[in-house]
């Protein structure tokens, strides 16, 4: 596991990554990374993604408070962060964006496909989506525990959307591939253009054998 400053490293360059390829927006958006079995780092509350300092990112414990003495307070959005980290000891990034077409997927009611393409199949391997709640809620927090097991990435309806990984990278692969394919999803829509599906057992067969990515253990 990277050290706390080489996590605060890859959490900046995350937040500057989304906000230069339109992952994100505004100050709109929280993100995580684990620094240890039961603590993590977070973004402060009303930072903006693209210019975090130092002092942005809070060190947290699962108990829920700051292990260290800060002017600035971890994002309100912390319950849902900690439901992932306590339910998924293998996810070490999680990261809370609204990016424009994912965002606008999160609002209606259509499906996302994730058997269009290598990285759709992939990072899209499950998509769950999640109640409305208040942002910040222990409700949104315990309906993202709900869901936290049987999914990789989460439409959050009429709020944005929220992807976790092994590493920060790899959480930021499966958000900018979650746009792509909602991108695609209503550009093919408005053009009239049918996008077509893979097997559901080609799907499985590149999932177990192809060697893209380790495979990911699912309960259920």
């Amino acid at each position: 596991m990277p050290t706390v400053e080489e996590t605060r490293r890859q959490l900046q360059d995350a937040g500057r990554y989304m906000m230069t390829n339109g992952l994100a927006w505004g100050n709109a958006g929280n993100i995580s990374a684990r620094t240890g079995e039961d603590r993590y780092l977070i973004t402060a509350s009303g930072t903006f993604l693209g210019e975090l300092e130092d002092d942005d990112l809070v060190e947290c414990s699962f108990a829920g408070g700051r292990l260290h003495e800060s002017d600035k307070k971890p994002s309100k959005e912390l319950p849902m962060h900690r439901a992932v980290y306590e339910l998924r000891p293998e996810v070490n990034a999680v990261l809370h964006a609204s990016p424009f077409y994912s965002t606008m997927i999160a609002c209606s009611d259509l499906a996302l496909p994730s058997d269009w393409f290598v990285e759709t199949m992939y990072y899209l391997e499950r998509v769950a989506r999640v109640p409305y709640c208040h942002p910040g809620s222990d409700a949104l927090g315990e309906a993202v525990a709900a869901h936290a097991k049987d999914a990789n990435v989460l439409l959050l309806e009429h709020h944005g959307v929220l992807v976790f990984d092994t590493s920060v990278r790899e959480a930021r692969m499966a958000l900018q591939t979650l746009e792509m394919a909602c991108r695609m999803l209503v550009t093919a829509g408005a053009a009239g253009v049918k996008l077509r599906n893979l097997e559901p057992a080609v799907v499985k067969d590149f999932l177990t054998n192809a060697g893209y990515k380790p495979r990911r253990k699912w309960e259920s």
